[in-house]
């Protein structure tokens, strides 16, 4: 501010006013420089006028001082005007900073409200344990996209951590499982060893979610309509495939109803399925209105006649075969545009399509008792009054079979049609 009030102070006096201090500063000195020089032409004709010629020198040395003493006034007054300047853009400087900083304070108190605001989801972090065994089966995918994501197969065979082979126990129900009291002391205790997945048909309302100490809780998958005998069964059957694959600890899976029950204990049928070094779908050639006269020569010639195959819809297969059953491009469509109505796909597509591509893999038979002595398009049922210990130990071992090329008297571990009176 004091620079300012200097040039302010030096412009403010006129040209003509500033002339005449200079005038008034220089011309006596300039006269008096006169005087003494006449002066001393004079002295020097005159001597007696020493004293007169003191008193020029006097006046000579007043003038250099008034000039040394201007000089040094014009020399501080510069710098003097300099250095206010330097205070001046100095204290505008730091009153810059100070606004700027006032500034970034506000913005700052400003983005503390904005942040005071709910903040962004954190991504959950996936690890490799959910990525191998999810434990929510429910998702959003479609059929599409869960197959392809189910397909997939490692190319390092060796697993990166312990891993203990699991058994799917796939439920294809038209609504809750009936006889899940049974299947809860069935597996009760052998955490670990298993894991379930339940698909139902018709309407969400003929599901009801069991209790939290039941197996079955939360384990029902996105499910879609099925109408008995038709292709949406087997539909049905490889997006429960696809959903188990998803669990890379899932190493055997089997297919049962709602109407199942064990005929063992879960370790004899554990020991049973993860020990065995063939996969179980039932396939055989029929002729007759229930066997060959349900092709459709439609199929032809991706599927011919005499490769028609017949079996039970209730499979159990092993890991590699059940990728390669939900990976079908080649057969699986010829089914779902050509075997409707009276065709029965469940009844003949797997046993088809394992008998073209993977014969050598299977032990041509299935695992679950049925009874189909009495006729008709739907086996015997069995309620309470049937259910006795003879009658359970006689399905145990009712024939002998092969097993991993053996002779064995255990050949269903598994039975059906049990009404939920048999519970009694």
């Amino acid at each position: 501010h004091g620079s300012v009030f200097f040039d302010r102070l030096l412009f403010a006096i006129p040209i003509k006013s500033f002339s005449q201090i200079i005038s008034n500063i220089f011309l006596p000195s300039i006269q008096t420089l006169s005087n003494i020089h006449v002066t001393m032409k004079n002295n020097n004709n005159n001597p007696n006028s020493l004293s007169t010629f003191f008193n020029a020198r006097l006046q000579l040395s007043n003038l250099f001082s008034i000039i040394i003493f201007f000089g040094f006034g014009l020399c501080f007054g510069i710098i003097l005007t300099f250095h206010l300047k330097n205070v001046s853009f100095n204290l505008q400087f730091t009153q810059l900073s100070i606004s700027t900083d006032t500034n970034t304070d506000t913005d700052t108190d400003t983005n503390v409200v904005v942040s005071l605001s709910p903040p962004p989801p954190s991504r959950i972090k996936i690890g490799l344990e959910k990525y191998i065994h999810p434990t929510n089966v429910m998702h959003e995918m479609s059929d599409d996209e869960l197959i392809w994501r189910a397909s997939m197969v490692p190319k390092v065979s060796e697993y990166p951590y312990h891993r203990t082979p699991k058994v799917a126990f796939m439920f294809l129900t038209r609504g809750s499982v009936l006889l899940s009291p049974l299947w809860d002391m069935f597996f009760k205790g052998h955490d670990g060893l298993f894991s379930i997945y339940v698909h139902t048909s018709g309407l969400s309302s003929n599901w009801t979610e069991p209790k939290k100490e039941s197996v079955f809780y939360g384990r029902r998958i996105p499910s879609k309509n099925v109408e008995w005998g038709k292709v949406s069964m087997v539909e049905a059957e490889r997006r429960l495939l696809a959903n188990a694959l998803l669990d890379f600890s899932n190493q055997r899976f089997v297919l049962l109803s709602e109407s199942c029950i064990p005929l063992f204990n879960f370790s004899t049928i554990y020991a049973y399925l993860i020990n065995s070094k063939h996969s179980y779908i039932e396939s055989y050639d029929l002729a007759g209105p229930v066997g060959r006269g349900r092709y459709s020569w439609k199929m032809h010639p991706k599927v011919k006649i005499h490769e028609w195959r017949k079996g039970s819809q209730w499979f159990e297969m092993n890991r590699d075969l059940a990728i390669e059953v939900i990976s079908d491009k080649t057969y699986f469509p010829v089914f779902q545009d050509y075997c409707n109505g009276s065709c029965y796909a469940d009844e003949h597509y797997l046993p088809t399509f394992v008998t073209l591509k993977f014969g050598e893999l299977t032990s041509n038979r299935t695992l679950t008792f049925v009874d189909w002595a009495k006729g008709g398009p739907h086996p015997s049922r069995y309620t309470r009054y049937d259910v006795t210990r003879e009658f359970l130990e006689k399905l145990r071992s009712k024939r002998s079979c092969e097993y991993n090329g053996r002779s064995n008297e255990t050949c269903h571990l598994f039975a059906r049609k049990f009404t939920p009176h048999a519970l009694d």
